[in-house]
């Protein structure tokens, strides 16, 4: 089974002065929202980034990866809090440094070192991990609230 996402960017300008809108095609869920090079390298002031995007993408995954892996063992969550932050520099040239995973759950019958290896396990698993594995540093920050 493969399923197709489609999601589309009207760009206007040169990169540092032009703009863009951001649609979600597939679902119609949001959009358009705009993004331009400024609201990239600096202040969001109302638009969204790609990193933004990859960043929800990613604690999206992880959140459904990790509530699967519990599941399977029989301790499905009551609750999971999950952020992702994704880290855009300049360093060297423009790229995605980092992504940070926080996940903060209640999860009843797991004790926390339990409640750390199945995040790990997620963290690890998850397709949006996987993307960006080799090419991006991916840090897990997870206990039980």
């Amino acid at each position: 089974m493969s399923v197709e996402r489609t999601a589309s960017v009207a760009w206007q300008g040169e990169v540092k002065t032009g703009s863009g809108t951001v649609t979600m095609e597939s679902s119609g869920a949001f959009g358009p929202y705009g993004v331009s090079f400024p609201s990239r390298a600096g202040e969001p002031e109302g638009q969204t980034s790609p990193e933004e995007l990859i960043a929800a993408a990613h604690a999206s995954c992880f959140s459904m990866a990790l509530s699967s892996a519990l599941g399977s063992n029989g301790t499905a969550p009551e609750h999971l809090d999950v952020s992702a932050t994704v880290t855009f520099s300049m360093d060297g040239g423009p790229h995605i440094s980092e992504v940070v995973l926080r996940v903060r759950g209640q999860v009843p019958g797991v004790d926390a070192e339990t409640f750390r290896s199945f995040a790990e396990q997620a963290k690890d698993g998850c397709p949006v991990s996987k993307l960006v594995a080799g090419n991006v540093r991916v840090s897990l920050d997870a206990a039980l609230a």
